[in-house]
Protein backbone atom coordinates (compact mmCIF):
# COMPACT_ATOMS: atom_id res chain seq x y z
CA UNK A 1 0.00 0.00 0.00
CA UNK A 2 1.18 3.48 -0.79
CA UNK A 3 1.13 6.11 1.87
CA UNK A 4 -0.09 9.62 1.23
CA UNK A 5 2.86 11.95 1.88
CA UNK A 6 1.12 15.18 0.88
CA UNK A 7 0.73 17.65 3.72
CA UNK A 8 -1.31 20.79 3.40
CA UNK A 9 0.32 22.84 6.17
CA UNK A 10 -3.02 24.15 7.38
CA UNK A 11 -1.85 24.43 10.98
CA UNK A 12 0.92 26.82 10.00
CA UNK A 13 -1.56 29.14 8.28
CA UNK A 14 -3.42 29.68 11.54
CA UNK A 15 -0.19 30.37 13.39
CA UNK A 16 0.89 32.84 10.71
CA UNK A 17 -2.45 34.67 11.05
CA UNK A 18 -2.01 34.99 14.83
CA UNK A 19 1.61 36.18 14.55
CA UNK A 20 0.61 38.68 11.85
CA UNK A 21 -2.18 40.06 14.05
CA UNK A 22 0.17 40.45 17.00
CA UNK A 23 2.68 42.23 14.78
CA UNK A 24 0.03 44.73 13.69
CA UNK A 25 -0.91 45.40 17.33
CA UNK A 26 2.74 46.00 18.27
CA UNK A 27 3.18 48.41 15.35
CA UNK A 28 0.08 50.39 16.39
CA UNK A 29 1.27 50.61 20.01
CA UNK A 30 4.75 51.71 18.89
CA UNK A 31 3.18 54.43 16.72
CA UNK A 32 1.40 55.97 19.70
CA UNK A 33 4.27 55.53 22.16
CA UNK A 34 7.15 56.76 19.99
CA UNK A 35 5.24 58.99 17.57
CA UNK A 36 3.45 61.11 20.15
CA UNK A 37 -0.07 60.11 19.19
CA UNK A 38 -2.20 61.18 16.27
CA UNK A 39 -0.94 63.97 14.02
CA UNK A 40 -2.68 67.30 14.70
CA UNK A 41 -3.61 66.38 18.24
CA UNK A 42 -3.45 69.37 20.57
CA UNK A 43 -0.49 69.41 22.89
CA UNK A 44 -1.39 70.87 26.28
CA UNK A 45 1.14 72.61 28.46
CA UNK A 46 0.58 71.82 32.11
CA UNK A 47 2.08 74.32 34.53
CA UNK A 48 1.34 73.50 38.18
CA UNK A 49 2.32 75.87 41.00
CA UNK A 50 1.69 74.57 44.50
CA UNK A 51 1.94 77.01 47.40
CA UNK A 52 1.62 75.62 50.91
CA UNK A 53 1.78 77.63 54.12
CA UNK A 54 4.93 77.32 56.18
CA UNK A 55 4.43 75.01 59.13
CA UNK A 56 6.76 75.21 62.10
CA UNK A 57 7.18 72.66 64.84
CA UNK A 58 5.94 73.58 68.32
CA UNK A 59 8.52 74.89 70.76
CA UNK A 60 10.13 72.28 72.97
CA UNK A 61 9.20 72.53 76.65
CA UNK A 62 11.84 74.00 78.94
CA UNK A 63 13.73 71.26 80.74
CA UNK A 64 14.18 71.29 84.56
Amino acid sequence: MAENTNSSGGGNAGLAFIVGGLLVVVIIIAFFVFGGGLPGADKKEVNVDINVPEVSAPAAPAGN
